[in-house]
């Protein structure tokens, strides 16, 4: 980036974004996505996809291919079971940092955890995730994967870098993506709970649950999202119960 942009916050409502529902999945879009394309809404510096998706039981995303982005999944409740060509596989769930790098192509499904048996009793409930998509510093790169479970960490409070390729990042990321611009942040926010967010030229803030208050701007509800530009420090707050929050902190943005 040449210029800094100047401080400004977009706020995005979680009523107007639009949606895809086919029955077994209620998919919410911050960003253009599929048929749901709007030339002014592609992306937020280097994030594209910002889906709030929930799966009903028995569901899911039978194999597909990507290629050449950066896929952050986290997960709200539920269990999600995720399958690679390059041989991966496992259960997401909350607590689970999870990375998969498409790189030159790879194929994954993602499917609904909740028809397994767990102590002799089965579960079908809905899983609900965030997946979220940036660019990579480079085209073709092999594909990978990575996950790390740290729910200790989000239990002791405050913003944990969740998956970053900045450097400043380097010795406290859980797990890293191969975008040297950009970093996603989470924090699971007891009542009355203030964090701060980090100065970046691009932060997107999304409020995974419960609401809480935007310093300088107000309230903000389950699926509300902030795009902030020149951002310097603003807090936020936990209001009227805990909350979770999820945040991107960029340096950079697509042209």
């Amino acid at each position: 980036m040449d210029t800094a942009p100047p401080p400004a916050v977009d706020l995005r409502r979680a009523a107007d974004r639009r949606r895809t529902d086919v029955g077994w999945l209620d998919s919410a879009h911050s960003f253009s996505f599929g048929q749901h394309y709007d030339p002014s809404n592609t992306h937020f510096g280097l994030l594209l996809v910002n889906n709030d998706d929930v799966v009903a039981p028995g569901a899911g995303f039978e194999t597909h291919p990507h290629r050449d982005m950066e896929i952050v999944t986290w997960v709200l409740d539920g269990g999600l079971v995720h399958q690679d060509s390059q041989g991966n596989s496992g259960v997401i769930h909350p607590g689970l940092a999870q990375r998969m790098s498409a790189g030159a192509g790879i194929l994954h499904s993602e499917k609904n955890d909740s028809w397994r048996l767990t102590g002799g009793a089965e579960h079908r409930d809905p899983v609900h995730f965030v997946q979220m998509w940036v660019v990579p510093d480079h085209a073709g790169i092999a594909p990978g994967y990575e996950q790390l479970d740290i729910t200790t960490e989000l239990e002791a409070g405050g913003l944990v870098t969740v998956a970053s390729g900045l450097a400043k990042h380097a010795d406290d990321r859980a797990i890293r993506i191969q975008s040297s611009h950009a970093g996603l942040l989470a924090a699971r926010l007891a009542d009355g709970e203030t964090v701060t967010l980090p100065d970046a030229p691009f932060v997107h803030l999304f409020v995974a649950r419960g609401a809480v208050d935007l310093e300088g701007t107000g309230p903000l509800a389950t699926g509300d999202a902030a795009r902030i530009t020149g951002s310097q420090g603003r807090t936020v707050t936990a209001a009227h119960g805990p909350a979770e929050i999820l945040v991107w902190e960029m340096h950079a943005q697509l042209t």
